[in-house]
């Protein structure tokens, strides 16, 4: 095998790992919303995580985010209204690694496929106007979870972090 298909076969390999782990953000707002004089916010119901522990880490995210927007909870009538809904499913794809017959191979080679399982996750922050009741912001997050707690703790931040620099305040 030439060094340059190596290379070559190296940068194919990380453009597809790098789309399976890539983290997605997207957001959406109202732009005739008031953000300038929002406040104060209170927790709405949402679809909570399925692991209550990854629950509170999403609650504590998001309040952290907010008290840097400079937000605070309320403890009466709120500006806002925040609620966050957490799905998670497992997808697989086929990952190829080797190269297969051709003769832009010289002729010969070898490939093996395995199925690679992970964990998909989508996470939505929805902020409300506490006196219209309209949705006027949300973000949304998608990306792979991990075995670990730690790591996943650490893509949490990552996103929200994502999320919330495009908040319009």
């Amino acid at each position: 095998m030439t060094k340059r298909m190596l290379s070559a076969s190296v940068a194919m390999l990380m453009v597809v790992v790098s789309a399976v782990y890539a983290q997605k953000v997207t957001i959406d707002s109202d732009p005739a919303a008031p953000f300038g004089s929002y406040k104060t916010y209170a927790w709405a119901k949402g679809t909570p995580s399925p692991n209550p522990l990854g629950e509170q880490r999403i609650h504590d995210g998001v309040m952290a985010q907010l008290a840097s927007k400079g937000l605070v909870q309320a403890s009466g009538a709120p500006d806002l209204f925040v609620s966050t809904h957490m799905t998670a499913h497992e997808e697989k794809e086929l990952v190829s690694n080797g190269f297969g017959y051709g003769p832009w191979w010289g002729g010969g080679g070898y490939a093996t496929t395995t199925v690679h399982t992970y964990v998909k996750g989508t996470l939505l922050v929805d902020l409300y106007d506490a006196k219209t009741k309209k949705l006027v912001w949300r973000g949304t997050a998608v990306g792979t979870a991990s075995d670990k707690p730690s790591k996943n703790t650490e893509k949490l931040n990552k996103a929200l972090n994502k999320i919330f620099a495009k908040y319009p305040a």
